[in-house]
């Protein structure tokens, strides 16, 4: 019958490793230590890091104001609010928004070159042409949606 074989591994020390990789680490990262350390320079001389170490040090304070002014009705409304201008932001069309802003800056250098402002008859005339009555049409719309939300 065989024998075994009697292995015993040497022991292993996890820190010899480590210190071993601390020790090649500015000779292999010497580029982004020094990256590093001019970030940091440059965060110390622009009060960066007083400002972070005040939040860290004032950070029970700084959240409990949050959540005082968080639970306040107003706060809710805001955030609702917003949550809802968003909504309505992503509905619109990214094409139609752009075309919408050159037309509006057109319009605008148009208005900058007037000397006086248009009689009525001109004005009913650039309402009831085409393209007056596409925006009419469209402010209409917008209005009668608010209505139809105001019930």
């Amino acid at each position: 019958m065989a024998n075994p074989i009697a292995f015993k591994p040497p022991p292993v020390d996890p820190r010899t490793e480590l210190t071993r990789r601390l020790e090649a680490a500015p000779v292999e990262h010497a580029e982004a230590l020094l990256a590093a350390w001019d970030v940091l320079q440059a965060a110390h001389d622009q009060g960066l890091l007083d400002a972070v170490h005040g939040v860290m040090v004032g950070r029970d304070t700084i959240f409990g104001k949050l959540a005082e002014y968080a639970k306040l009705p107003e706060s809710v409304n805001g955030i609702r609010n917003m949550i809802s201008l968003m909504k309505i932001a992503g509905a619109l069309d990214p094409v139609a928004m752009e075309k919408m802003a050159k037309a509006m800056v057109a319009a605008n250098e148009e208005h900058a070159r007037e000397d006086k402002p248009p009689g009525v008859w001109h004005l009913f005339r650039r309402a009831t042409g085409e393209d007056g009555r596409r925006g009419l049409s469209l402010l209409v719309r917008m209005l009668s949606a608010l209505g139809r939300g105001m019930k």
